[in-house]
């Protein structure tokens, strides 16, 4: 009877290192695969802002008086916000 209870106990005792094996194997592949995601995303972001960067640069370059003009205007915005907001208090 005894070696009946060590050899069940032997058994579960395999059967739960089996499963807590297979456990780290399934969370280690979600964390990669994590990780490969936030890889990919985060090339993505860079290559979209790349894009924005150049496009932005090569307007810039083909309208120069409407940049300054609305540069100034922004400008003006703002700085009328910002005395509204001051002379509020």
């Amino acid at each position: 009877m005894s070696e009946t209870v060590v050899g069940r106990a032997g058994e579960q005792i395999a059967e739960t290192a089996r499963t807590a094996s297979r456990l780290t194997s399934a969370m280690a592949d979600a964390v990669e695969e994590g990780l490969g995601g936030a890889r990919r995303v985060a090339k993505q972001a860079g290559d979209a802002a790349e894009e924005f960067f150049d496009d932005t640069t090569k307007r810039l370059g083909r309208h120069p008086v409407e940049t300054v003009v609305g540069s100034v205007a922004v400008g003006i915005v703002v700085g009328v916000v910002i005395g509204w907001l001051i002379s509020r208090k």
